[in-house]
């Protein structure tokens, strides 16, 4: 349980409220919510750039006469640079410190961002890409790090959620920037403003936020876990009792229970990892297992591919266009509900109400793709199964991002020891973008060999989701992160007592 108390005295009549430092002792939780809105916005840019392309792909496929192998190097490349950045960016957080991480993914995002804008050539454009997913994934592995670091146990789940909600609706404001864009300068291909075109405009508007998120890596406090870290305690004292609006006593009491958890001589390393017996200690392979499968149920079939999916079935394209953009308002929608009842519910209940949703969505889809027919060289869904469809489709959508969308990565933050958390979260993160590249390269080819043998598929990782929650993943709410070492030697049960 937090070790703070959730309440503050109600101040005699007729006196204005006195601040948090005139009550010594008595929690203030404003500068900590502003500080983990400011450290999601890693997020914001992670859904903006990867989702920025899509405006612009069909533009950048004709400026540099693109093969159709060219244009799929371009859309998945970053996907490989973010694993790269995910793996890196732990270890680097360990040594240099969440903050500066913070720092060098918003300069990377920015110049990455001017690159792609002023790209002169097929390879110059997918380097920059490629850069572009080094920092997304920096972004990945540093928001839900730097954000359950600094929170306060009750309020960890909505806290850490907001890195959820900035990514989705980082991809909403992408797929809105592009539009308005292309519509203000007459279309992708044009040259109103500046002898540029639209496209170009479209991927240098993610500068913007770089810039931003650039500033708040300079105004928030580092990590008080990260000072612990590295013998800061006089510092890491500061930041708690400033951040939480507690006494000092109380933050000396949180900093000492923190010391305990963490050897100072000892520099974080991928082989505190490792494990004789079986390969990683155990809840490294459950945060590997909880990461792949997060992308393997099938979530970016929906965003990435959804438009031309629709059209497949007989929707025509601005119908299609439509749907997708339903999708991903609904997909914001149930974030905020995410968030809502994340530290009410509990991490194991959201996850296994999302397995077993996503499990029956997808076979909905499944059947009625399965009775789509043949007509003038597509298919169609004939009746009742168009909207059935439909409905199954988002409540795919709605299942995911109400559990499996944000509870993941509030769970990765949450479940690693102190002493191994930067390099196991970065393990996690990077084996999520592995299984997010297969899965967006098997796709097509899955759809072209059989669209409801794909969902079925997708069907069966809903149903191993749901068996790995029930019997291997701990609940972690209301738990600080200190009660967490026990999980290193695998004795601990996934179905708590």
């Amino acid at each position: 349980m937090s070790q703070y108390p959730k309440t503050r005295p109600v101040p005699a009549a007729g006196n204005k409220e006195r601040s948090a430092d005139q009550h010594p002792g008595t929690p203030s939780y404003k500068r900590v919510i502003a500080i983990a809105a400011g450290g999601a916005v890693g997020g914001f840019l992670f859904g903006f750039d990867t989702a920025v392309i899509n405006g612009a792909v069909d533009a950048v496929e004709s400026a540099f006469t693109l093969t159709p192998v060219g244009v799929g190097i371009v859309v998945a490349i970053t996907l490989f640079g973010a694993a790269i950045g995910a793996f890196c960016a732990g270890w680097l957080a360990d040594r240099i410190g969440r903050r500066k991480v913070m720092g060098v993914a918003a300069t990377v995002f920015l110049l990455a961002a001017l690159g792609c804008g002023f790209a002169t050539g097929f390879w110059d454009f997918a380097g920059w890409r490629f850069i572009t997913g080094i920092a997304v994934g920096f972004a990945t592995v540093i928001g839900p790090l730097y954000i359950t670091e600094i929170a306060p146990a009750h309020l960890r789940g909505r806290l850490a959620s907001l890195q959820q909600l900035a990514i989705v609706l980082g991809i909403f404001l992408a797929l809105v920037s592009d539009s308005r864009i292309a519509q203000a300068l007459g279309g992708a291909d044009a040259r109103s403003f500046l002898d540029l075109p639209a496209w170009r405009w479209m991927l240098l508007a993610g500068t913007i936020p770089a810039v931003v998120y650039g500033a708040l890596a300079l105004l928030v406090p580092e990590s008080p876990r990260y000072l612990v870290a590295r013998g800061h305690l006089d510092q890491a004292r500061a930041v708690v009792a400033r951040l939480h609006g507690i006494s000092a006593n109380q933050a000396a009491e949180f900093v000492h229970r923190v010391e305990s958890t963490v050897r100072e001589s000892t520099q974080p390393r991928f082989t505190d990892l490792l494990s004789l017996r079986t390969g990683l200690v155990p809840v490294a392979w459950i945060g590997i297992a909880l990461a792949a499968l997060q992308a393997l149920v099938g979530i970016d079939v929906i965003f990435y591919y959804s438009t031309s999916l629709w059209k497949s079935v007989g929707f025509d394209e601005s119908a299609s266009f439509g749907l997708s953009v339903l999708s991903a308002l609904v997909n914001v929608a149930a974030t905020v509900v995410a968030i809502m009842l994340i530290d009410r519910v509990g991490r194991r209940p959201l996850l296994l109400f999302g397995s077993a949703a996503m499990f029956v969505s997808l076979i909905v889809v499944t059947i009625g793709f399965g009775n789509a027919t043949p007509v003038d060289g597509g298919v169609a869904l004939p009746g009742a199964w168009g909207p059935v469809t439909l409905v199954g489709a988002n409540a795919f959508v709605v299942a995911f991002a109400v559990s499996w969308g944000p509870v993941v990565w509030v769970l990765l933050g949450e479940m690693f020891p102190n002493r191994i958390r930067g390099v196991a979260l970065s393990l996690s993160a990077a084996a999520n973008w592995g299984a997010g590249v297969l899965l967006n390269l098997t796709f097509p080819s899955l759809r072209a060999w059989s669209l409801p043998g794909s969902y079925a598929l997708y069907a069966c990782m809903a149903l191993l989701s749901w068996l790995l929650v029930y019997y291997y993943v701990p609940e972690t709410k209301n738990r600080e992160l200190e009660d967490n070492e026990h999980l290193l030697d695998g004795t601990t049960p996934g179905r708590p007592a």
